[in-house]
């Protein structure tokens, strides 16, 4: 069973069973491919260089819209302007993030340094972002109904399934967080 993260004088610990560890690589993977774009044939290598991106879409799937929103919300012609000049620096670094959490689960015992720590807490965000819109957590009852699946044994369907692995990751994400204000205050 996993141990919540803490903070302690070489860095943030974690521990995961091998279970848990295969669960987090699997959705790691998962995540990424939902932010992996696909690469026109036709794309300038010097827009690429730079980051832009001006054949770029609004997602549909609203999962990954969640991951990648609009950052200009009355205006979509401002919006979509802003999604060509930054949407592929920020998949990049969403992948980047979840690359390095699921390297570091190669070992048990999970041993953070501040970067590495901030790197997990963007990739269990996202995963829990991904989640919350398949479950359809919109509001404090959404969550509320998605927090009554407690027990493996009860998962009977995908929705509670999904529900204990939410539940699973907010946790692991919760500790974590707790261990990198903890680290903070102790820097102080």
């Amino acid at each position: 069973m996993a141990k919540a993260f803490s903070a302690g004088r070489r860095g943030i610990t974690g521990y995961l069973e091998p279970a848990e560890r295969d669960l987090l690589r699997k959705l790691f993977a998962d995540i990424i491919t939902m932010l992996e774009p696909e690469t026109p044939a036709h794309e300038d290598p010097l827009a690429a260089l730079i980051g832009l991106d001006m054949d770029v879409q609004v997602p549909v799937d609203p999962a990954l819209l969640r991951l990648l929103p609009d950052a200009v919300k009355e205006d979509d012609d401002a919006a979509l302007e802003f999604r060509q000049l930054t949407e592929r620096s920020l998949r990049e670094t969403k992948i980047g993030a979840l690359r390095a959490a699921s390297m570091a689960l190669d070992s048990e015992k999970l041993v953070l340094d501040p970067e590495a720590a901030k790197l997990w807490a963007m990739a269990l965000n996202d995963i829990r972002l991904v989640l919350a819109e398949r479950l359809e957590i919109r509001d404090e009852e959404d969550a509320e109904r998605v927090h009554e699946v407690q027990d493996w044994g009860d998962a009977e369907d995908v929705d509670s399934y999904l529900s204990l692995v939410y539940n699973f990751v907010s946790w692991l994400q919760e500790s974590l967080v707790q261990a990198m204000l903890a680290t903070l205050q102790r820097a102080k």
